[in-house]
């Protein structure tokens, strides 16, 4: 209807872009979809009489939308908290994700309990597949484990074996902070995650999600679904539901460990942090170097400087951020918002250093330049060298 604007003339009225977005949505339906009748449940009876509704309405009344349904500005991923939010009902015991994963952990062997878990939830959530994969001891390398797929999907469960977790590296850092990640497009990957789209590209994957699993406050596993058949973005609670399978499911894989030959499966992902490769991404080619060479790396904007014991540098053509995530803390340390040192290298710390002698700095083996380090890192430094 036409409004009167401020000079007393007819003002056009502003459109309403999410009535014409339900129209234009329910016109396409109507003419693809058949139409609902009466008797179906939850549906007044008086409202099935006199309205026909399109089936899609069901769906879009119960959030389950695609990228169709939604503006494109969604971003192509979303890191998403695993903290317990708060509970304003209990849910019924066949909508409790938890619920239903403690009465398989309970009444199963752990192997086929996770299995059950895997496929109910992947169920429950309009998945195509649903995964695991672990960990070894030094986070250094995973291998799928768990999988259940949906229909005709293809299965994926035998590919990625002692793989380099350089490979996924753009995900681990956000897992091993905590984090859940919901990839709402993979084709929209930022460029540092290259590696992982090639991959998520590879088994058809159009949207991921990502939760960790944690086990006595480490990082031990990923559990998660994939949407291939058209992009899906996972609504928060069922992420959150599935954070909680995350726990029980570490409880019991990690918490007992002569469940299901979890020792045998254990040793097959163990390595040997001074054996283990990482492999740097340099222009042109790809090098696989010791974690014992590495001497440290300083942030070169998007890329990484890395120092090595047999050379000056290298540029590894991801950022910082990728590798603070990735080496493991047990040997590694940040000593600047811009660098991160092996302490197997220091050689010398200075408290006495620079124009004003209250500068820190420290020197590494091979390498004649010191490194600064700044005041928040100062004595976790001390610590971690025993000073």
């Amino acid at each position: 209807m036409p409004v009167q604007d401020d000079g007393g003339g007819i003002a056009p009225q502003e459109p309403d872009f999410s009535l014409n977005f339900a129209q234009r949505r329910l016109s396409v339906i109507s003419e693809v979809l058949p139409l609902t009748r009466p008797g179906l449940p939850g549906i007044p009876e008086i409202i099935q009489r006199d309205f026909l509704f399109p089936v899609s309405i069901l769906i879009v009344m119960n959030e389950q939308l695609h990228p169709s349904d939604y503006s494109i500005s969604v971003p192509p991923y979303e890191l998403i908290s695993t903290a317990e939010p708060p509970c304003t009902a209990a849910m019924q015991p066949a909508q409790d994700w938890a619920y239903l994963a403690a009465i398989r952990l309970i009444g199963s062997p752990a192997k086929a309990a996770i299995a059950a878990i895997l496929e109910e939830t992947g169920k429950l959530a309009g998945a195509d597949r649903a995964w695991m994969f672990e960990y070894s001891d030094d986070l250094l390398r995973f291998r799928n484990t768990e999988e259940w797929v949906q229909g005709d999907v293809s299965s994926h469960v035998g590919d990625l074996q002692q793989t380099p977790v350089t490979m996924i590296g753009w995900l681990h850092q956000w897992l091993v902070a905590g984090k859940a990640v919901m990839i709402n497009d993979v084709a929209r990957l930022p460029r540092p995650a290259r590696a992982l789209q090639a991959e998520m590209l590879r088994q058809n994957d159009k949207s991921v999600l990502c939760v960790p699993v944690f086990h006595e406050g480490t990082l031990r596993a990923c559990i998660g679904f994939d949407a291939t058949r058209a992009m899906r973005r996972w609504p928060i609670g069922e992420i959150h539901q599935l954070g909680r399978c995350a726990t029980l499911i570490a409880i019991a894989r990690y918490g007992r460990t002569s469940t299901y030959d979890e020792r045998e499966s254990a040793a097959a992902i163990t390595s040997t942090g001074a054996d283990q490769l990482v492999h740097l991404h340099m222009p042109g080619r790809t090098r696989g170097v010791r974690l014992t060479a590495i001497v440290g790396l300083r942030s070169a904007k998007d890329y990484t400087q890395v120092w090595l014991t047999d050379e000056a540098s290298v540029l590894d053509l991801r950022p910082l951020s990728f590798w603070t995530g990735l080496l493991p803390k047990p040997h590694f340390l940040r000593i600047h918002r811009t660098a991160v040192i092996n302490l197997s290298h220091v050689t010398e710390l200075d408290r006495h250093s620079g124009p004003t002698k209250q500068a820190w700095a420290v020197r590494l083996r091979g390498r004649d330049e010191s490194w600064a380090v700044s005041r928040p890192y100062r004595q976790e430094l001390r610590s971690r060298l025993g000073i």
